[in-house]
């Protein structure tokens, strides 16, 4: 049976934290900033963890 393969999109948008965790950016940073508030931009710079419910897909999309 060949390797499984990384999905390429859940590379690049994932990372894994020490404990096994899994991190991600928050959306809608990315352009249209100028309608969305200062406060509101600033919230979404900083990373979180993914919601419980989407770790097992997420980890099976990386081949973990």
């Amino acid at each position: 049976m060949p390797k499984m393969k990384t999905k390429s999109s859940a590379k690049k948008r994932f990372k894994l934290t020490g404990t096994g965790q899994i991190k991600r950016k928050h959306a809608f940073k990315s352009h249209i900033l100028t309608k969305k508030a200062k406060d509101r931009k600033r919230r979404l710079t900083h990373a979180t963890l993914v919601h419980k419910a989407d770790v097992k897909s997420i980890k099976e999309q990386l081949v973990l």
